[in-house]
């Protein structure tokens, strides 16, 4: 077991600094960006890295989706050894913060070389992994590039999938980031990511990180209820069948059933309506049609059937007493993830030799982790969130904190690597 291993802060500090600027939004509060997948501002968000894993002495590959990885493979190591990985992604929401996705990769980036300028000797090469699309803003709901290194997406079917203008595989090539192969998360011996946390829950705890235990499983549902459109003078409200009306008692249905499993049995249970469009959409119209986005998450997969399955009664019975014709389906569905014990260990045995206080949570939200942990051991750790603000210009994560946490996480990395003294 080695000793804490001693990190660059400001090292850190300048690369995520950097990273800010590429799609870099004026705002009036925070500092805020938008780096789509395949956009201009991605490929120098990309590029940067790039230069950055080269200046620290990383080999580097990109692969068929656009996944990148730098090696550290130092003459101690066996070359052959399965490699420790860590990373998590670069691109962002729409008007998103500096610290989701990019805090992970040069947390993982400065680790190796905070590790390379120690007087360690690792038994097993390392990698620093930016992932493409984890966000879902583009070609895909999400986690895009880690699906396809989980083996859960073919390389083919990714390159496929379109924003309705353009294709990934087009996209890459037009930025100059559509490499060969696939990276195979299988053939990592473990994976790590830091990431903030995104909530309140270490902050509320006095917490700076943050190791977690699984990753909530996450189910989307599309609804669609017919009605019928009339006018809103002369149809008596006896004889309307209105599809908003029925909408809402769908909506409200789901809100207090959430709440009743967040109160008596799975405090992390949520369901949300979070998007809603009726037609014809004009203030002296009956609403005809109302679509509706289902999302409900949670850590125990018991908890999002009891969900789905509100959702299925309460359309049964806008049918049966509204009158409305119904439909959903269920195009997403992605179960909770246990981390790994054996890395879940390393984090809290790093904490403690940090020093640091820690504590264990869930993820409310999905990451690249959660598809990688389907491939190989995997563990994720979160940096404090002021005030839990993120995908938000907002989100702020103390620079002492991510300091902290890459602490914590180099000292993981470097024991699941097998680092003695040289």
């Amino acid at each position: 077991m080695t000793s804490e291993i001693p990190v660059d802060g400001d090292a850190l500090r300048s690369d995520v600094e950097r990273t800010a600027q590429f799609g870099a939004i004026d705002c009036e509060d925070g500092i805020g960006r938008t780096v789509l997948p395949g956009t201009q501002a991605n490929a120098r968000a990309r590029s940067y890295l790039v230069d950055r894993m080269v200046a620290a002495g990383l080999e580097v590959r990109v692969d068929a989706v656009g996944n990148i990885a730098g090696r550290w493979a130092p003459p101690t190591c066996d070359p052959d050894a399965a490699p420790v990985a860590a990373g998590s992604h670069l691109d962002s929401v729409p008007e998103g913060g500096i610290f989701d996705g990019p805090l992970g990769v040069y947390a993982a980036l400065e680790s190796v070389r905070a590790i390379a300028a120690s007087d360690l000797a690792v038994a097993r090469p390392v990698e620093v992994v930016s992932f493409t699309g984890e966000e879902g803003t583009r070609f895909a709901d999400g986690v895009l590039g880690s699906s396809v290194a989980a083996g859960n997406r073919a390389v083919d079917d990714a390159l496929a999938l379109s924003d309705g203008e353009v294709t990934l595989e087009a996209a890459l090539d037009d930025i100059g980031f559509r490499g060969d192969e696939r990276f195979d998360a299988s053939e990592w011996d473990a994976w790590l990511e830091l990431h903030v946390e995104q909530s309140g829950t270490l902050e509320r705890a006095g917490c700076p990180v943050g190791v977690v235990d699984s990753i909530t499983g996450t189910t989307r549902c599309r609804v669609t209820i017919e009605g019928e459109a009339d006018h809103a003078g002369t149809t008596p409200m006896v004889d309307r069948t209105d599809a908003l009306a029925a909408a809402s008692e769908l909506v409200l249905a789901l809100e207090a059933a959430a709440t009743e499993i967040a109160t008596t049995d799975s405090e992390s249970a949520v369901a949300t309506v979070g998007s809603l469009s009726v037609e014809p959409g004009a203030t002296n119209v009956v609403p005809g049609r109302a679509e509706l986005s289902v999302d409900i998450r949670d850590v125990d997969p018991a908890s999002i059937e009891r969900l789905v399955d509100t959702l299925e009664a309460t359309l049964s019975d806008l049918r049966e007493d509204r009158g409305v014709a119904v439909a959903y389906e269920r195009p997403y569905d992605i179960p909770p993830r246990p981390m790994a014990d054996r890395v879940r260990g390393a984090l809290r045995d790093a904490t403690r030799r940090v020093d640091v206080a820690a504590r264990s949570l869930h993820s409310g939200a999905g990451h690249d982790t959660m598809e990688v942990a389907d491939a190989t051991d995997a563990g994720l750790l979160f940096a404090r969130s002021r005030g839990g603000h993120s995908h938000s210009p907002l989100e702020h994560t103390d620079w002492r904190d991510c300091t902290l946490a890459t602490r914590v996480l180099a000292t993981a990395l470097a024991d699941l690597a097998g680092a003695t003294d040289a």
